[in-house]
């Protein structure tokens, strides 16, 4: 059962988002397919329901998307358009270390560098990512993460560690 009722959840609610509808059919629907989801996966995607369920990480997810959406990447899109427009821009790609542990956690900052303009994630191991950034202010390693991921590993850290 571990890890089952999270992953239905999960399911269930983002079924209902990308929807828009509360209409018994979709509900129904809804319920089915996050059964399904739960019990075809849940089991591999959680380690632990203790973690899942605290209220405390699904805050912190809550801030973290609001403020992924309304701050890192309206910041991250107009820096792209104004090096579009000016064709300033210095391309590479950078180490940059990482200090999450969990596999959840890399992967959420992965993620959140790669889905944000101007940045991809090429590589990542257990203690370094190579990003291919638009612009490289700097290749030392721990400047770079500052200014590429220090806001999402925060974040990680809080929702996944």
């Amino acid at each position: 059962m571990r890890g089952i009722i999270p992953t239905a959840l999960l399911a269930f609610i983002t079924y209902i988002i990308f929807t828009g509808s509360a209409k018994p059919f979709d509900l129904a629907t809804g319920v089915v397919v996050a059964i399904g989801v739960g019990l075809l996966v849940g089991k591999y995607l959680v380690q632990s329901d203790a973690k899942a369920l605290n209220p405390v990480r699904w805050l912190w997810l809550g801030i973290y998307f609001i403020w992924y959406m309304l701050v890192a990447e309206v910041k991250a899109h107009l820096d792209v358009m104004i090096r579009t427009i000016t064709g300033s821009y210095t391309p590479g790609i950078v180490k940059v270390p990482i200090d999450v542990k969990t596999d959840y956690a890399k992967t959420l900052v992965a993620n959140s560098i790669t889905n944000t303009p101007g940045t991809v994630v090429v590589d990542l191991d257990d203690e370094y990512m190579y990003v291919n950034w638009i612009n490289v202010t700097t290749e030392e390693p721990e400047k770079a993460k500052k200014e590429i991921c220090e806001d999402f590993e925060k974040y990680a850290k809080k929702i996944f560690e």
